[in-house]
């Protein structure tokens, strides 16, 4: 019981997803409070502190539930569970200790190896997207997509100029991923090998949002693999997802 003697509400998933991405981010905030820390101290500091506070909430909201984190060892029968929660503490810490804002927090729980509930924070921005509360994708669409600071994949610019669409550089995975979300793009091609935790909750928000979501040859996107490499996917608007996989379908 609270002080005031009230019994403490648990939050549904959803809820709970919102609430995780939005603390930690909160936290890596302060973590870069002042440039206090700076460089690779700073980076190895978010991610072992925002690790630590997500694993803490977890076992004490989800006491049930299978953990899989970029930030913890991968330990138990987490693959043949039902619900296994899939985060990234900190997307982009590169990012994150150079002082940019495109670096995010991701939070997803899977059910059944599909994003049941999921959350993407960008903290630098104060945004917070939740699949439970996201607007459908519309409008103009922008003749942009999303590549890697370092340059993109093959399969990135192949697809670009398949379709006519300029480059835009963007840090991390869940930036470039929501940068579909809000409409400043119409596509992220990624070819270059992930894990999980890099894809899973913008995959989940990006899907809620009614985006086109799948693996480069066309398939459904399944998680919870017994080993959690997922190398390739593609997140675009649908009006252009059958070109953009007729385009991949020539290089993959």
């Amino acid at each position: 019981m609270c002080s005031s003697g009230r019994v403490r509400s648990t939050p549904d998933d959803a809820e709970l997803a919102a609430q995780i991405a939005h603390g930690a981010g909160q936290i890596l905030l302060g973590v870069r409070h002042d440039g206090l820390l700076d460089g690779r101290l700073v980076g190895d500091a978010g991610d072992q502190i925002a690790q630590a506070w997500i694993g803490a909430v977890l076992r004490r909201r989800r006491p049930h539930d299978a953990v899989l984190s970029e930030e913890a060892e991968d330990v138990g029968d987490r693959a043949s569970s039902s619900r296994v929660w899939i985060v990234d503490p900190l997307d982009g810490t590169t990012e994150f200790s150079h002082g940019t804002d495109d670096w995010a927090v991701h939070v997803a729980l899977t059910v059944d190896g599909r994003p049941d509930v999921a959350a993407v924070s960008i903290p630098g921005r104060g945004e917070l997207f939740r699949s439970d509360r996201i607007e459908p994708v519309g409008g103009e669409l922008t003749g942009r997509i999303a590549v890697s600071r370092f340059g993109g994949s093959y399969e990135a610019a192949h697809v670009a100029n398949a379709l006519g669409l300029a480059r835009v550089s963007i840090g991390s995975a869940g930036a470039k991923a929501m940068a579909v979300v809000r409409g400043d793009v119409d596509a992220y091609v990624h070819a270059g090998g992930q894990y999980e935790w890099d894809n899973c909750a913008p995959v989940g928000v990006c899907a809620a949002a009614g985006l086109h979501c799948s693996r480069l040859d066309g398939s459904e996107i399944v998680y919870n693999q017994r080993i959690p490499y997922m190398p390739d996917f593609l997140i675009c608007r649908t009006e252009i997802a059958d070109e953009a996989l007729e385009a991949l379908s020539n290089v993959w």
